[in-house]
Order: structure tokens, then sequence, then C-alpha cells
């Protein structure tokens, strides 16, 4: 992406003619999770198609709108919608929004998807905190012209979770009464699920959970010195030895049951930031 700061200005610039406000969080929804938006006071709704060099959602289940409003008696700004590497898209495209949002204001970034399961612990409809990831998506957003005033060019990865963020979303699960996992999210392309073989050399490797999305816009973030928190819902359980064919609907059907414990831990983060 040529002039890459230009059109981050023409985006923002665009953006900011249609919302006064200036948004403290951003917050990026995935699979069947959308639902947050109907706790946020909306004040704004922008189509992605309308926002200058704005990818668009090509994903079943996926809006493909910017919402602007108020949540936790915060001002956010919720993509209800995301983009993924097998659409096509390439990996600045795919941060482009986070980008995007970092220079309309926001501190912190929350980050949901949804995944599959490999922890033989864990179970389908589970919520999991990322503490840190693998990336294997075989690309990285950072590669190619480093722009300073993003970031450096060698952005450090030791705290790519916020263990500030962590332990809040810890105290608000106990005082909700609501259980979480806590694990290492792997990305990989998709958008085929995996073979037997696959999820057990990802478990090998250390993954709790594998996803076709999430890294590429934590790195980003990251690299822009944004605070990030990201949730994983556990939609399927992918054990090798007693794996069935994927449902794409029961995958959604599960992501949208979990998602009012989701929805609410979210809120209260925001509420505590």
């Amino acid at each position: 992406m040529d002039n890459l700061l230009q059109k981050i200005e023409d985006a923002v610039k665009f953006i900011q003619s249609k919302t006064k406000l200036t948004p403290e969080v951003g917050i990026i929804l995935g699979t069947g999770l959308g639902g947050l938006v109907k706790e946020i006071e909306i004040e704004t709704e922008i189509s992605y198609e309308d926002i200058p060099e704005f990818p668009v959602s090509t994903v079943e289940s996926h809006a493909g709108k910017l919402i602007f409003g108020k949540l936790g008696g915060k001002s956010v700004v919720a993509m209800q919608g995301r983009f993924h590497y097998y659409e096509g898209y390439s990996m600045q495209k795919i941060v482009f929004p986070v980008r995007v949002m970092k220079y309309l204001g926001i501190k912190a970034l929350l980050i949901s998807n949804a995944c599959g399961g490999m922890n033989p612990l864990y179970r389908a409809g589970d919520l999991m905190i990322i503490e840190d990831q693998i990336n294997l998506l075989g690309d990285n957003p950072l590669i190619g012209k480093n722009y300073d005033e993003l970031g450096p060019r060698f952005p450090d990865m030791s705290e790519s979770y916020s263990q500030e963020l962590i332990k809040l979303v810890e105290e608000i699960a106990l005082e909700e009464k609501i259980k979480l996992q806590k694990g290492v999210f792997v990305a990989v392309t998709g958008p085929n699920l995996e073979t037997r073989a696959e999820y057990r050399f990802l478990r090998r490797i250390g993954a709790d959970v594998v996803g076709m999305s999430t890294v590429p816009e934590n790195i980003a973030a990251v690299h822009m010195g944004l605070k990030v928190f990201g949730m994983s819902v556990i939609t399927d359980e992918c054990f090798p030895d007693s794996l069935k064919p994927a449902n794409i609907e029961e995958i959604i059907k599960t992501a949208n049951e979990a998602e009012p414990k989701l929805t609410k831990v979210m809120a209260k983060l925001v509420e505590k930031i």
C-alpha cells in the first residue's frame, strides 16, 4: 500500500465528516459475535464500502459496518465484521481499519473471534482469554516499508496481549460467575478446516485453539502502541481421535449461544478500562 499514511488520513477525514465522536476503545467483532452492537448507544453507523480504502466483508455473518457510540460510559468504535487473509486481501489491507481506529483516537483494542478448541479441557461454547499467539499465516502486516509515524521497525511482542486488561477480565469473570479458559491462539490461513494431523501438530507446538483471524490485527495494534485484549469463543471441538465433520451452521449457532457471555465481559471491560 503506497502512501499508506495518506490513505489512513483520507479514511479518517471521511469518518470524521460523519461523526463527532472521538473513540477511546476499538472493538473487532468476529463470526456470530455482532450482538455486542445491541449494547452500544449508537451515534453513527458507516458502511465499510463508503469509507475510502476500506476493504469489504465477504463472509457470511459479518455485517460490514463501523459503529460509533457509547458503551459502559465510554466512546467506542466497533467493527461489525472483519477481514481475513483467505478472502484474498493483503495483510496490509486486513489491518488498515486498525490503523484508522488508532488515528481516530483509540488507546485500547478489544478483539473477539470464533475458533476451534484443541485443548482437551475445552468444550464448545467456552470463552478463552488469549494470553499469547502463534502466527502460521505465512505473512505479516509489517513486511515492507516501515512508517516510523506508526511504530518501530522491530516491535517487541513479549506482551502481545495486555496483562493489565487480562487481569481486569479475570476479575469481571469472578464477579459475574462466568467460566473462562486462558490459552494460546494460533492463526492459520484457512478457509478449509484442519486435518487430524494438522490439529496434532498445532497442539504439539503449544496452541490451545486455532482460528483464521486476530493475529494480523494484534500485530498492527502492538506496532502502534495500543493495549490489546483478545477473547475467543470455542465453537467446535477439534480433537483428532474423535473428529467429526465440521458444520458451519452449528459453528455459528454455538457462537451465537456463547455471545451473551462475551458481550457481558466486553461491556464490563470497556467500563473498567
